[in-house]
């Protein structure tokens, strides 16, 4: 936390960080945001369509977020593919039964439970999301979808994490190539991908447990954030925002040193704020 702090008096944020989750339902796994959410730097726009979550995120963070249960996707009424809640399965894209039955176990987490017709919005048409700084995606083939309807809202975006598929688990869904040309023409670069998941191709099953792995890519967390190479194009607030992201959500101390580099550069940090920076890390 002592580094924590040192940073943030670095940059001296000049708003807040502006937080979007999609598909914000409560797992295992920590989110990279929450602790923006804990220092009191951020806010949490949530957006869980499946009713059966939302009082779960409503108690995880209070008043540090706003929660929408609108179905973002691009303003169409579609038909909604509910699995049981714990699968994290359900999708406004139909299952897709042959890549299902590829992988051990998928066809029985794929069963539908019922599909239902739904509204969904655009995100640029929801005046109450504030333009965003960070993104976060897990929406089951949705994602790029959502993005191209919300160019608005990511006008100032510097970081961007998403689910992406190798090989897709619903019709319809874009796989990772595609949503990669994508991002990078609206200039984001690859950063890190936080998880990979591997599965076990059927009938083979490893140790007689399912969810065993062999070598076949399935899908993966991957984090944009603006490119590098071309910081010079940001203004100052993102920049200072992407080094508080960098840091504090998924410790990329040297991005975070490049960014306090260029900042330095502009005055909008102390000449010597990467070395102090560095110098209050006791480890990596």
């Amino acid at each position: 936390m002592e580094a924590a702090t040192s940073l943030l008096g670095l940059i001296d944020l000049d708003s807040r960080i502006e937080v979007l989750d999609v598909g914000a339902a409560d797992t295992a796994e920590e989110p990279p945001y929450k602790p923006l959410l804990e220092l009191g730097v951020a806010h949490l726009n949530a957006f869980e369509g499946d009713a059966r979550h939302i009082r779960q995120i409503q108690e995880n963070w209070g008043d540090r977020a706003t929660v929408f249960s609108d179905f973002l996707f691009d303003g169409t009424q579609r038909n909604l593919y509910l699995a049981s809640a714990p699968s994290g399965m359900t999708s406004l894209l139909k299952p897709n039964a042959t890549a299902l039955r590829f992988f051990n176990g998928f066809d029985w987490l794929g069963q539908l439970e019922r599909v239902e017709r739904v509204q969904t919005r655009r995100l640029d048409d929801i005046a109450e999301v504030p333009r965003l700084d960070l993104v976060k995606m897990d929406i089951q083939g949705a994602e790029l979808t959502v993005l191209k309807n919300g160019l608005e809202k990511l006008a100032n975006c510097v970081a961007v994490q998403l689910e992406v598929s190798w090989i897709t688990l619903y019709e319809d869904q874009p796989a990772f190539g595609e949503v990669d040309t994508w991002m990078r023409e609206q200039g984001f670069t690859p950063h890190a991908l936080p998880n990979v998941k591997r599965w076990s191709i059927a009938p083979t099953v490893f140790d007689n447990i399912v969810n065993v792995s062999g070598n076949q890519l399935l899908e993966a967390d991957i984090v944009y954030v603006r490119d590098p190479l071309r910081l010079n194009l940001l203004p100052v607030s993102p920049l200072k925002k992407l080094a508080a992201i960098a840091h504090h959500c998924y410790g990329s101390y040297d991005l975070c040193v490049f960014v306090l580099l260029e900042l330095a550069k502009r005055g909008a940090v102390p000449e010597d704020a990467a070395d102090r920076y560095l110098a209050g890390q006791k480890t990596f």
